[in-house]
């Protein structure tokens, strides 16, 4: 079947700081492996809780990509997104990647309705169009721009559908819609650009899947979640 290709513009019309928490009120852990060249190296967990209107996405990360036994490349690290209501007020993390402290200190300004970022890469306002890239929410792919969840910086994105398919995961099957998550100038360094295939698991409101290529062959697939 021909895969129909269209950039999801109809996705822009709300503010993409917003991440439809309704969707995501019954979630306690979403729990991904991370695997480099079909072996899993790592995860990626992330664990939700509530305090009345308040909800607190924390993130944890951790991978290690070895050759001939030495480690080439690792990366371990922790982030908190807080939301009221819908919200999103505040995101801080804390990241050692290959022996570098990265950081991003986020806060929703209400005055002038931007993020207050002060981050290893980038210091300064950001539109609140702008989401956190991290992959429990689907509203990455509404997003017209994304702040690293790493090092804060802002990166511009275009969202592009290719077609429902079906997967299969762990023995199971799954109905799911296939986007492409690109950065909006792909004549940036490639070690800075977005270039991600992403399965979204309408049903579920959860994103199944993610692919990209960058030193291998990398995979973040959703393992289990409740």
């Amino acid at each position: 079947m021909k895969k129909i290709t269209f950039i999801l513009l109809f996705f822009l019309i709300s503010s993409n700081s917003f991440s439809h928490m309704g969707h995501y009120k019954n979630f306690n852990n979403i729990e991904m492996e991370i695997l480099r060249n079909g072996e899993v190296i790592g995860y990626n967990f992330y664990f939700f809780k509530r305090d009345g209107n308040n909800t607190t996405v924390t993130n944890q990360i951790k991978f290690t990509v070895k050759l001939f036994g030495a480690t080439v490349f690792e990366v371990e690290g922790y982030g908190e997104e807080k939301y009221n209501k819908e919200q999103l007020i505040s995101y801080e993390s804390k990241t050692r990647q290959n022996k570098k402290n990265k950081f991003v200190d986020l806060k929703y300004d209400n005055q002038s309705n931007k993020f207050k970022v002060n981050g290893s890469s980038y210091t300064g306002l950001a539109s609140d169009d702008n989401v956190i890239g991290n992959w429990w929410s689907h509203k990455i792919l509404q997003a017209s721009s994304q702040i690293s969840p790493i090092s804060g910086s802002i990166k511009e994105q275009v969202v592009t559908f290719l077609g429902k398919e079906t997967i299969i995961l762990y023995g199971k099957s799954y109905e799911v819609e296939h986007f492409k998550l690109q950065s909006k100038d792909m004549s940036i360094p490639e070690n800075k650009r977005l270039d991600f295939d992403i399965w979204y698991d309408k049903e579920n409101s959860i994103i199944r899947k993610v692919t990209y290529s960058r030193m291998g062959e990398w995979e973040y697939r959703v393992k289990e979640f409740n």
